[in-house]
């Protein structure tokens, strides 16, 4: 998860300590004074607020969980389209953040953009959902409700996002800083709750149900769509009980007309004397005042410092598009509990909340006692360093994958096995066009292939000449096969002569860590298998083959199947990820009807518990960067420019998704190559970020504060402290 993602608490925890905090506001009606809770100093109207967002953020994370593999499986999109779209959502919900605030500041008022923009997050979910079914339309359909759903999910879950923690701080008495502190202590946990709850859960709903016969992706948007539903009703419920203040000016509004005046001014009067003017921002002073110029001039330094940052959200946006996708090529067995592939996403969050104590309260004091300035802007490029060695792990273990994973057969090749189904050894021999033999072997009965040959064409189609010697009978067969494909040559007799049939096998792993099955049926009569939720199916009589069918990976001991006068049941023993299985049922008179495996593709091998040191370094980094990436933005910008900032910060992240979806279209790298682009691109912009900081000055308290806000800025500070380690609003 990113960071802003979890940033996304970061974000909108600071809303409270922004413009409205600062600034005079306009005189409001008095209001009665809300109930209290438990008759504490503590709002009873901030529980509908926390509430709230404990179940928007489930809802936007577990949505958000199985994103990836809906549209990998559902809409049957390849990885880097389904990277790039999942970017592009991701980028499309930090870019509407500063229209929810531009309505909110300028126009309706905290409260009611809330209320409006969640009918707009419910509805997309509800166009989410429906394109989730399989039998609503086809794929076009389910496409068009999914981005149109997608689209609205943005506009609702960015929108409300720089509103809802600022409005709970509204509900508090400036004389009451101290519960408004701990209210975000609350608020914080109740965001990172409903992130590490949903994340867990909506992957269950996902694999471990089945809807129409496939992987339940309408119940894992169906329910966190009823959890926003839950949160707009409780929001909605304690409308008697807020402070509503009313818009006070879109100050991010002011700042840009503020610059292009002074640009445009500059522009226009290029022949003037400029030696009074030191700075390009002193050109707005004919409209502008002086104070808010220099506000201006504050924040134009911090936002230098922001242009490096895209890069790095780049990196940690991946956590829920390639590093799942690499999950999914993995073993999710970890002997006491079996990892969905998109459940490794809440080790994001649950170690977030480890490594914020321990960074806090242990490695930083460390680091002081000896005696080191460990910065501000050195913990940040420090993280930039610590994302680099992640998407290194990645790559590794990414190459390591691909170690593991079967050839594939080249031009003008394929690989073929011998699979003897008859009573006794029979002598196999392929030739080709010509006379030269390309295998020669005997082949016990029922002997389980323990590999692959590769037998060379002269075309990319082909005919195979086959040569049976079993007993005293020689048969002669033809088969066609075509190039880079994977065979099984099936040998079957029934007592009087000796058969052969080519059958094309998968050949390559599963993508989605489910198991491929598949059937010979040796029985003189139909059997119909029931496996899995999706129906029973056909294996037509005498050696018929059935199609590949997939089911999750589990322990299958006892198979339903029927024939037309009798009922019987088969051990298929463990279905593992990734594997595919050819099973032939034959009827042995001394053990009845059984089931024969083989395994034409091995299991995924390599753990799933792989991926937790590439986990612990990106969540490390995120720690060290994003939260104090944001606590030091926030200390060196003037008070009215906080807001600003905000909307600043969100924008990097919306960029550094959109520099993957860009490299996800156009790089055409192979996956560890590209975890591999990515570290070196961030270690350069680390270099570059590394050498910006080396000549940057900070300001100091006062500097920023000014005398008349330094008796604010303790209980700001205070507030800042706590909001940056809100990482999932």
């Amino acid at each position: 998860m990113n960071p802003f993602q979890k940033n996304e608490s970061k974000e909108t925890l600071f809303s409270p300590v922004s413009t409205e905090e600062v600034l005079p506001r306009p005189p409001s009606p008095p209001q009665k004074p809300s109930p209290k809770i438990c008759g504490s100093k503590y709002p009873l109207s901030i529980a509908f607020i926390v509430v709230n967002e404990f179940c928007e953020r489930f809802s936007y994370y577990g949505m958000k969980a199985v994103l990836t593999l809906y549209f990998l499986y559902f809409l049957h999109w390849n990885e880097d389209t389904s990277t790039s779209v999942y970017h592009a959502f991701s980028s499309l919900c930090y870019f509407t953040p500063i229209l929810g605030a531009a309505i909110a500041d300028s126009w309706l008022g905290k409260y009611k953009t809330i209320i409006y923009l969640s009918l707009v997050y419910v509805l997309g979910h509800v166009l989410k959902s429906l394109g989730a079914i399989p039998i609503l339309g086809g794929k076009m359909l389910h496409t068009v409700l999914s981005l149109l759903g997608l689209s609205l999910i943005a506009l609702g879950t960015g929108g409300i996002k720089p509103c809802v923690a600022a409005f709970g701080g509204d509900q508090f008495e400036e004389k009451h800083a101290e519960e408004r502190t701990r209210y975000f202590s609350v608020f914080y946990l109740s965001i990172n709750a409903g992130s590490l709850i949903s994340t867990f859960i909506t992957p269950m709903l996902r694999g471990d149900v089945k809807c129409f016969g496939e992987d339940c992706y309408a119940l894992a948007f169906g329910v966190p769509g009823l959890l926003m539903v839950v949160a707009l009703v409780v929001f909605a419920m304690g409308s008697k009980m807020y402070k509503k203040p009313p818009p006070e000016g879109n100050i991010v509004a002011q700042v840009l007309k503020c610059i292009w005046f002074a640009v445009s001014n500059r522009f226009k009067n290029r022949s003037r004397d400029i030696s009074k003017r030191h700075h390009w921002l002193d050109w707005a002073v004919e409209k502008y005042p002086k104070q808010l110029i220099l506000d201006v001039k504050a924040l134009t330094r911090i936002l230098f410092l922001y242009i490096p940052l895209p890069m790095f959200w780049a990196l940690l946006d991946q956590q829920g598009s390639r590093w799942t996708l690499q999950a999914t090529k993995m073993n999710g067995d970890l002997g006491f509990f079996v990892l969905q592939p998109d459940q490794m996403q809440v080790l994001n969050p649950f170690l977030v909340l480890i490594f914020i104590p321990l960074f806090d309260l242990v490695i930083y004091r460390l680091i002081a006692k000896c005696g080191i300035n460990f910065s501000s802007l050195r913990k940040m490029a420090v993280g930039m360093i610590l994302a680099c060695l992640a998407f290194a792990v990645a790559a590794v273990v990414e190459i390591k994958i691909d170690g593991m994973t079967p050839t594939q057969p080249g031009s003008q090749e394929i690989f073929l096995q011998v699979l003897n189904l008859a009573d006794n050894e029979v002598q196999v021999m392929v030739t080709g066009n010509g006379n030269s033999s390309l295998l020669v072997e005997p082949v016990k009965a029922f002997q389980k292939p323990t590999h692959y040959s590769k037998l060379h064409l002269k075309t990319k189609f082909q005919g195979f000449h086959v040569y049976l010697k079993y007993h005293n009978l020689s048969v002669h067969n033809e088969h066609p096969v075509e190039e880079k494909h994977w065979y099984s040559l099936i040998i079957h007799e029934d007592g009087k002569s000796i058969y052969s049939m080519m059958v094309k096998d998968a050949g390559s792993k599963t993508t989605n860590g489910m198991t491929a099955v598949r059937f010979i049926n040796t029985l003189h009569k139909d059997v119909n298998i029931s496996l899995g939720s999706d129906g029973p199916f056909s294996v037509g009589q005498d050696y018929g083959v059935s199609a590949y069918r997939t089911v999750p990976r589990g322990d299958y001991p006892s198979v339903h199947c029927k024939t037309e006068d009798e009922d019987f049941f088969l051990n298929l023993g463990l279905l593992d990820f990734g594997a595919s299985y050819l099973f032939v049922i034959t009827n042995i008179s001394s053990q009845g009807i059984q089931a024969w495996k083989t395994e034409d593709v091995p299991a995924n091998e390599l753990s799933i518990a792989w991926q937790l040191p590439q986990y612990g370094l990106v969540t490390a980094a995120e720690v060290m960067f994003s939260v104090t990436g944001l606590e030091f933005s926030y200390s060196q910008a003037p008070a009215s420019m906080k807001s600003v900032l905000q909307a600043a910060w969100l924008l990097t992240v919306a960029v550094g998704n959109i520099i993957v979806l860009i490299v996800a279209q156009f790089s055409g790298l192979v996956q560890w190559a590209e975890f591999i682009l990515f570290a070196c691109l961030l270690l350069v912009v680390c270099l570059i970020f590394s050498i910006m900081g080396y000549y940057y000055v900070p300001v100091n308290s006062e500097e920023v504060h000014g005398p008349a806000d330094k008796q604010m800025a303790p209980i700001q500070g205070n507030m800042i402290n706590l909001e940056t380690k809100s990482t999932k609003l």
